[in-house]
This record gives C-alpha cells, structure tokens and sequence, in this order.
C-alpha cells in the first residue's frame, strides 16, 4: 500500500479536507471534499460560542459540548470515507495534517463570552478541535502547523523558495478544477508536510493502523 495523507483547513462549521499521496517526491491530489461539521447547517450551530452567549452559562457550556461532539462524529465519518475511498486504488491513510490558528490558548468560558474577539477565536478552535479528536478515533497521527508558517516551513523542507512553490502548488490544482483556493492549497501543503515526515514515523503508524 502506498503512504497518504489528509490535511484540513477548519471554518466554523465546516472544512476544507484534501487527501495527498506522494509519487517520486512529488505530491499527488487523490481526494477533496467540503466536510459539513454540523447537522444543522446555520448560523446558531455554525457559532456555537455565539449562540451559547444567549444563554445561561451552563446551558451555553452543555450546547458548546454537543456541537462540538457532533463535529467530531462527522469528521470521523468523513475520514473513514476518505480511506475507504482511495483503499481500492491502493492508498492507505497514515497521517493527518491541521491548520492551527496563532491564538493564544483561551481563558474559561465565562472570560470567553465576555469577549466578542474571544467568541470568534473560540467558535473556529471549537471546530478545529473536533477535527483532531476524529483524527485520534481513526488512529491517524496528527501534526499541527500555523497557517502563517506553513509555507516556509514546506518551503525549506523542500529546499525550494516560497515563490517557486506556490506556482507548483497552484499548477497541482490546474487539472482537478475548482474548487482550488487557498483553502485547497493550504490543506494539500499541510498533507505534503505530514507525508514528508521520517519514515519512522509512518512505519509506527502502519503498526497501529494494523493492530
């Protein structure tokens, strides 16, 4: 089976995902959805922070709990999709890759919904999150990258410059069609860098895959 990997890029309420795999070293788009993170498909699900600010705070915790939980169902089940759909053509998912914001941890909830800048970090982290609880569901290691230092970070990996690499990046979409916006660039870039790296690393996770 050849090595893949998923790279997410989170919003509230939904995310990019891209599955990657590599051929020689060069990367190789093999799947890209939209994951809804949220049944409900509105604005109360979609902020949950907001949403619980209307409330008691008990019942806006209870409420934060259960979009979350439900977030984490859904991105497992969208992950699970993924590798069974590229299993038949002879790909394994061995790792993951997600976005991270460069917020600083937040405080307690109470502190949180105080805050309108705070709310809106905390809606995005929610889901975030939930995106790596279902990574940890399906066994599949994770590796954690700020948006802002992704693209050096693959640039030297690669020791190639960041310009040269956004042309590639953007030419690996040219074929597939839209949607390839950064959302879809990012997310393949992060799955690049998780595939990227050491091999001891991945042969840990076939293990656990197998067990």
């Amino acid at each position: 089976m050849i090595n893949a990997a998923v790279g997410f890029r989170v919003h509230s309420g939904w995310s990019t995902l891209v599955a990657v795999a590599l051929e020689g070293r060069q990367p190789v788009v093999l799947c890209r959805k939209r994951v809804k993170l949220v049944e409900t498909f509105n604005y109360d699900f979609r902020q949950p922070y907001h949403t619980a600010k209307k409330v008691s705070l008990e019942g806006g915790r209870e409420f934060i709990a259960t979009v979350r939980s439900q977030a984490a169902k859904l991105a497992a089940s969208a992950l699970r999709e993924v590798q069974t759909e590229i299993k038949p053509a002879g790909y394994c998912l061995l790792a993951a890759a997600l976005l991270q914001a460069s917020g600083r941890p937040l405080p307690a909830l109470e502190d949180i919904l105080a805050s309108h800048a705070l709310i809106h970090t905390a809606d995005g982290e929610l889901f975030r999150e939930a995106v790596a609880e279902a990574c940890a569901r399906c066994k599949l290691p994770l590796a954690r990258t700020k948006g802002k230092k992704l693209l050096a970070e693959v640039a030297q990996l690669l020791g190639l410059g960041e310009p040269r690499l956004q042309k590639q990046i953007t030419e690996l979409g040219r074929p597939l069609g839209a949607p390839w916006s950064q959302d879809e660039k990012f997310a393949t870039l992060a799955a690049w860098l998780a595939l990227r790296a050491p091999a001891k690393g991945l042969r840990a996770a076939r293990r656990a895959k197998l067990a």
